[in-house]
């Protein structure tokens, strides 16, 4: 990301990074918002923009060379499969800058991870 500055929301924090990453972030964005039910709230936590239905759907954030989301997939053996390439350190994922954006994918993490957090929230 270009600054350290705290954004207040995903638009302030997309208009801080690199105009090359902007379209990525926008269509990323756009990309998320769909795949979620409308309901879903967007906020800034931990400096990053991220989706919350019942609990964080899912976090990401603009490096030099990549783009990360967060959290970790976990139960979905299929998916976890076709992330595989991307997997960081901790689970994390990360897409490369240099490489055609796979924004497919993101849908089927979104709508895997609405699935999970609606589970969760129906025990409680």
């Amino acid at each position: 990301m270009a600054t350290r500055a705290k954004p207040e929301s995903i638009d302030q924090y997309i208009a801080m990074c690199s105009p090359e990453v902007r379209t990525v972030l926008r269509k990323l964005r756009a990309t998320i918002k769909q795949a979620a039910p409308p309901e879903t709230e967007e906020i800034i936590s931990y400096r990053m923009p991220a989706f919350v239905l019942h609990g964080i759907l899912v976090y990401f954030a603009a490096f030099k060379n990549h783009i990360g989301m967060f959290p970790p997939i976990r139960n979905d053996a299929k998916l976890k499969a076709a992330v595989a390439k991307y997997a960081g350190p901790k689970g994390n994922l990360r897409f490369p800058l240099n490489q055609p954006f796979p924004y497919a994918l993101v849908t089927k993490i979104v709508k895997s991870r609405v699935r999970q957090n609606l589970a969760k929230a129906k025990k409680k």
